[in-house]
């Protein structure tokens, strides 16, 4: 099972396939994702370190053109889906924002 490194906290071991936000908030990791997972927020984005995440997806890329993340290493966990070991910094949390975290993606 691929392993993601979370800066500042602990590393959990996610199921091939699964959506990096889900397997985040599975482990009890604090991250947003306000439109519950539909690409259009943005708030569940992650800043990847190390491996990869694979391509960016019509989705992902829209929401990124229109919130202008220009940066490749900046990720959103709702659209990805782990199948390597990954190294990732959170961006936005419940804590750092104090808004609620959204509805739960689906899977």
């Amino acid at each position: 099972m691929p392993v993601i490194q979370v800066e500042g906290k602990q590393d959990i071991q996610a199921e091939e396939g699964k959506k990096l936000v889900l397997a985040l908030e599975d482990e009890g990791v604090d991250v947003l994702h306000r439109c519950g997972g539909n690409a259009r927020c943005t708030t569940c984005a992650v800043e990847v370190l190390t491996g990869d995440l694979g391509e960016i997806g019509e989705a992902e890329a829209t929401v990124r053109q229109n919130k202008g993340i220009e940066d490749p290493s900046i990720r959103l966990s709702c659209q990805v889906r782990v199948h390597e070991d990954v190294s990732i910094r959170l961006i936005k949390t419940v804590e750092s924002t104090g808004l609620d975290a959204g509805p739960r993606p689906q899977e």
